[in-house]
């Protein structure tokens, strides 16, 4: 079977856009095993810390689960023809941890990796190439009641279940990302206890910081050792796009505390050496660094990767603590859900404050140029070839009489952020792909099945699936090869 990378594979336009994007670049969308799955119970899958979450009273909108999702474990075939129908030429997708090795540890349930390995024959024989993320989440429970990511063997089992599941797939899977979006594994998991496993230690979350790096560290090693020699390594991040509300000297330092526990504390290891003197000082009451940290460590989570993943959705703006009464109301409004404990361990009292008021209906603002900012950023620290792993918005999609759902908001929304890859292109970020989040309507984590982020329609009830306009509009965008 030919195994075909995203980042180098083909792309023939119909038309010739305004706005050409480079060829070979790749058209993609994204999903993640539990919002989407379902089939919690089927064939060897044991519970995840979601499943846990979502089963415990008040911790999930509507008491929702993902036992069922969208049932793409038994509609994947379905799916993937609606893929290949936009022209999709890449789907990035998860791997459900508990689905391949139920407990995090010993062999691998084939039955698991059957489906897998159905997924992506099918998605080759669509000319779909797929990317894999191992970690999107869905720790298995049994490691959780062990101690979870703030301990450190963890790390040792994540590498185990990498190189699982890569030796297992690894001869039809040309890119994989080690992990998700570890903030939010380790700060709303963690910290402010919005995700699972719902837990609300500061200490905690940084622990589980370090050991989701050194997971992803020796994650590389184990994939490095069975994977082909062309296969591609990447890890996809939420970088927050850190702007401070003034110029003043407090709101500067507001920014860089956040800036360090958002950003630097990933991408201080992984691509600098080291985590940074200021990220440790503003964290030395909490955990102790040099005890958290062994000889050696740095320089695992250090190994070289092939691509970084960027996951954006909306800038980040902050300030230092105000005394005014709506800046107090305004204190918790980064975009992170509802909580008295804070995701900003050693930083608790720096205040957020919205970009603008054109918001998503996640409460998120709407600023393209914090994509294309982030992309130029990434591109000039750290020189490796870019993904876009995930970019898009819920809106409040309605069916209309004749069965169809007109989303102009999404097009809009979608077209300004590739107006925005464009510009980063043109800056001189060497971009290879974009992933639209997300394909299907689906779980939305805390906020259940309320928020829609598909560019294809989900009936809950029914389980029928009818692209949007987006969905249309997104496909002319990849027969064209860019923008109109």
């Amino acid at each position: 079977m030919t195994m075909t990378d995203p980042t180098t594979a083909a792309h023939t336009s119909v038309a010739a856009p305004r706005v050409a994007f480079p060829p070979g670049f790749s058209w993609g969308a994204a999903t993640a095993a539990y919002q989407i799955e379902g089939a919690a119970a089927e064939d060897g899958r044991t519970p995840s810390i979601w499943d846990t979450f979502a089963r415990t009273p008040g911790k999930v909108l509507n008491g929702d689960t993902g036992d069922v999702a969208v049932d793409h474990y038994h509609r994947f075939r379905e799916d993937v023809r609606l893929m290949a129908d936009l022209g999709l030429t890449s789907y990035r997708f998860s791997l459900s941890w508990p689905r391949i090795q139920p407990t995090g540890r010993g062999p691998a349930v084939e039955r698991g990796l059957d489906f897998y390995r159905a997924l992506v024959d099918t998605l080759l024989e669509h000319g779909i190439s797929p990317v894999a993320t191992l970690y999107h989440w869905d720790l298995p429970q049994d490691l959780e009641e062990a101690g979870g990511w703030p301990v450190r063997e963890t790390a040792y089992r994540f590498a185990e279940y990498a190189s699982l599941a890569a030796s297992a797939l690894g001869d039809r899977i040309p890119v994989w990302t080690t992990l998700n979006e570890p903030w939010c594994s380790a700060f709303l998991g963690y910290g402010s206890g919005v995700h699972a496993p719902g837990r609300t230690d500061p200490a905690d979350a940084l622990k589980a910081a370090h050991h989701l790096n050194l997971g992803h560290g020796l994650a590389v090693g184990a994939l490095r050792e069975v994977l082909p020699a062309s296969a591609k390594i990447a890890v996809s991040l939420n970088l927050h796009l850190v702007r401070p509300l003034t110029d003043t000297a407090e709101d500067r330092e507001a920014a860089r505390r956040i800036e360090a526990v958002g950003n630097r504390i990933w991408t201080g290891p992984m691509f600098k050496g080291g985590y940074d003197e200021d990220l440790k000082a503003d964290t030395a009451h909490l955990v102790d660094w040099d005890e958290l940290v062994r000889p050696g460590d740095e320089a695992e989570i250090g190994r070289p990767i092939d691509l970084l993943g960027l996951n954006y959705y909306n800038p980040t703006v902050v300030s230092a603590p105000r005394d005014d009464a709506e800046t107090a109301e305004a204190a918790r409004n980064d975009g992170h859900g509802d909580s008295e404990f804070s995701c900003w361990p050693g930083s608790e009292d720096v205040v957020f404050h919205l970009a603008n008021d054109d918001v998503t209906a996640m409460g998120w603002p709407i600023d393209a140029t914090g994509l294309s900012d982030s992309l130029v950023g990434m591109h000039n620290d750290f020189g490796l070839p870019l993904l876009v792993t995930e970019n898009g918005a819920a809106f409040e999609d309605v069916v209309g009489p004749d069965g169809e759902v007109d989303d102009p908001e999404r097009v809009r929304y979608v077209e300004l952020h590739l107006q925005a890859v464009a510009d980063a292109i043109e800056a001189g970020a060497d971009v290879r792909g974009y992933y639209l989040w997300s394909f299907l309507d689906n779980f939305e984590w805390a906020y259940g099945y309320s928020k829609r982020f598909g560019i294809v329609h989900v009936d809950y009830e029914t389980q029928r699936r009818t692209p949007k306009t987006s969905a249309r509009w997104y496909a002319e965008v990849i027969r064209r090869g860019g923008l109109a």
